[in-house]
């Protein structure tokens, strides 16, 4: 449950803008960093939520930055860069509002939305890929950069093989036996659809099955087992009266239709006809994992114990002054059984309310026992905790971190064949007594013990969404030019 009392200026303080690119060496480390700890850890969020000195509102149109901490065994390079997306670069112009965002309009009404889509600020998620890095949102084409210096590349639509509008999910998910990445992406238009893909090793996308749906609903993530691709597509539907005439943003355009239900999609990976179970209306973002056990299929996701209107707001109150902060959600992990004859079984593994599921990424479409997760509660009304769930004993542990703002959890397996949670948890956490950012590392094992080790920023990083770990060192040829070109 959540019940820590929410404070404005504690939350205006870990969205408050990043400006500056910065590029040196952590000299306060407190505890001892692991020396078999060795690669390169990538975080994104948005970094501004700005274009000039015009502000925008919702959480999720800020400009993508990405943050890349090197640990080499002996200290940690912290790195940032924006992503230069064409609203990032107007943005460096202009203090015009010039595109419509996921919550915010263009200036000047309906007129200057109508036929507009959201600009790809390119800020929700970044994924290793063809020995490079490509930063995700997931109603547009990924940008493209390079792992050592992070500069953007450019936008891919994988040779044209993506769909009509280029939509890519900020989710993809590995297959940890052929190493292939799957995702999807939404066609809202022409025809509403939910495409799916196979990226194999080589960075060649494959198109998949692509299931027509005249009530297609928002969707942000899926779950990949040996057999099927699964979605966990809740009752989120767009208002196309809104979305034509364009007399709300986005976010405003999508309505909960609670009667409708929820509804378990099941795709098979290798063709054939997919399978729809209907079930009671869920509201959720992440999922963890999902399963094959016999004929049945599992799936494990973070269901949110409020309405779709409450959850909205709480995204636009970002550069705003009233009264109240938001307040993240009570919510539980739970698991979702699909038998073979379509009976859908539900299980709560801890009400402890958190976010931003994370797993051993090792253990992909096969059961998992742990899962780590970015706790609920806080002065700035998201997270301060880490929180492990043991699956087998619904044991739950966790780390309390305080006055602070903490991300995602990533699990780093100590060796490639080291057991499921024997490794360390990398969380990127804002300390609001000091206002400075750490990097925290975990023993996974004993994650109530506190961190091994703290890397201490000089500043903070705004509040951010997701990230990703490779063992590959990245080699940055040169410092940043003057900080001070934002």
């Amino acid at each position: 449950m959540t019940s820590t009392r929410t404070d404005t200026s504690a939350y205006r303080q870990i969205t408050a803008p990043l400006l500056d690119e910065l590029d040196y060496g952590i000299e306060q480390i407190d505890g001892h960093l692991p020396k078999d700890l060795r690669g390169t850890l990538y975080r994104i969020g948005p970094g501004k939520h700005q274009v000039g000195r015009s502000l925008l509102h919702n959480v999720f149109d800020g400009d993508g930055m990405i943050s890349q901490f090197i640990l080499d065994g002996s200290g940690v390079r912290f790195r940032n860069r924006y992503v230069r997306t064409r609203h990032f670069q107007h943005g460096q112009r202009s203090d015009r509002i010039r595109y419509r965002g996921v919550g915010g309009q263009v200036p000047g009404g309906p007129l200057a939305n109508i036929g507009r889509l959201p600009a790809n600020v390119a800020n929700t998620n970044i994924v290793n890929y063809d020995g490079g890095l490509l930063a995700l949102w997931e109603m547009g084409n990924p940008h493209r950069l390079d792992p050592d210096t992070l500069d953007t590349l450019g936008p891919t639509d994988f040779g044209g093989r993506l769909g009509f509008l280029g939509a890519f999910s900020a989710h993809p998910k590995w297959d940890p036996v052929t190493g292939d990445m799957y995702n999807f992406g939404l066609d809202i238009l022409p025809t509403p659809r939910i495409r799916t893909y196979r990226i194999d090793r080589t960075g060649r996308l494959h198109r998949l099955a692509t299931i027509p749906m005249l009530d297609l609903p928002w969707n942000h993530d899926f779950a990949l087992t040996e057999r099927y691709l699964v979605f966990v597509l809740d009752p989120i539907l767009p208002n196309i009266a809104k979305l034509a005439l364009a007399t709300h943003s986005f976010i405003e355009s999508l309505d909960f239709h609670h009667a409708k239900g929820t509804r378990f999609l099941l795709v098979p990976k290798n063709g054939g006809r997919p399978r729809i179970i209907e079930h009671e209306a869920l509201l959720h973002v992440h999922l963890t994992n999902a399963y094959d056990d016999g004929d049945d299929t599992v799936v494990e996701l973070v269901r949110l114990d409020t309405d779709w209107d409450q959850f909205r707001r709480m995204t636009g109150m970002v550069n705003t002054t009233g009264p109240q902060a938001p307040q993240f959600p009570n919510s539980r992990l739970m698991q979702y059984r699909i038998t073979h004859g379509g009976t859908v079984i539900e299980n709560e593994l801890t009400d402890r309310s958190g976010e931003f599921p994370q797993y051993d990424w090792r253990r992909g479409t096969r059961r998992h026992r742990y899962s780590y997760l970015a706790g609920a509660g806080g002065p700035a009304g998201v997270f301060n905790s880490i929180i492990k769930v043991d699956h087998d004993t619904g044991a739950v542990t966790s780390c309390d971190l305080g006055a602070s703002s903490v991300g995602e959890p990533l699990f780093v397996p100590r060796a490639r064949d080291s057991a499921e949670d024997d490794g360390w948890l990398l969380a990127l956490n804002h300390q609001l007594t000091e206002n400075r950012s750490q990097l925290l590392i975990f023993n996974a094992h004993d994650l109530d013990r506190g961190p091994l080790a703290t890397a201490w920023l000089d500043h903070h990083i705004p509040w951010g969404f997701h990230g990703t770990f490779t063992h590959r060192i990245a080699h940055p040829t040169e410092p940043l030019p003057d900080p001070n070109i934002l």
